[in-house]
């Protein structure tokens, strides 16, 4: 049998990492955070010196680099090489330069492809979390979600996660720097709005468990 997927979009500060970790553990699924490839690329082209205003050094970026992630929802590391970036990705330089990776839709075509690579081996199933997975890296999963939250409840909790990471920022920064980031890459991937099909979950109002009881239920129901 194919494994069940879950597929979580989300603007960034909307819980969609943290939420689709704990439902993919209480699910006994895999999990698999989309957006960290992407960070983990960047990265490399920034320790390495990189051009990222080249779209062709960015897709030999995506074709060399030696990436790794977890998928046991109970870890938390992405290496590239034998180097683990696990809290390099998140530094706020990674995170602008990220961009530059992200509107590369040579490069976006190549990690979709091993995304569905390590999809299809992951039994039982697997949450995929991202800004693309429910209308193109998995557009027939039977459970696709969008998740979204107000502006300055994003903004409160990206500034929470810096925080913990040892990146605080102000949480007016943090804001300013969401709604940049969300203008620029919504100019390639439509991440704001639910498509057709697409459950969404305004996770405003709703606490961090609620939020994971929304989707369980959900994947349940499918």
């Amino acid at each position: 049998m194919s494994p069940i997927v879950v597929g979580i979009d989300g603007p960034a500060g909307s819980g969609k990492s943290s939420v689709s970790r704990a439902a993919a553990a209480a699910l006994g699924f895999r999990y698999l955070d989309t957006g960290a490839a992407y960070r983990a690329i960047a990265w490399n082209g920034l320790e390495t010196g990189a051009d990222l205003t080249d779209p062709a050094v960015v897709l030999h970026l995506v074709e060399t680099t030696d990436l790794e992630t977890a998928l046991d929802p109970a870890e938390r590391w992405v290496r590239v090489g034998p180097r683990d970036v696990t809290t390099a990705i998140r530094e706020p330089r990674v995170s602008a330069a990220t961009t530059w990776v992200a509107r590369n839709q040579a490069a976006r075509d190549r990690l979709n492809a091993w995304f569905r690579e390590l999809i299809a081996s992951a039994e039982p199933g697997i949450v995929v979390e991202g800004r693309d997975v429910t209308t193109v890296v998995v557009p027939d999963a039977p459970v696709r979600i969008l998740l979204t939250a107000e502006p300055e409840m994003r903004a409160l909790r990206r500034a929470r996660e810096l925080e913990e990471a040892g990146n605080a920022q102000d949480a007016a920064d943090v804001l300013a720097a969401i709604a940049e980031r969300d203008a620029r890459d919504s100019a390639m991937v439509e991440f704001l709005n639910a498509a057709p099909g697409v459950d969404t979950i305004d996770s405003t109002s709703l606490s961090f468990d609620e939020t994971v009881d929304a989707v369980v239920a959900r994947a349940r129901q499918a």
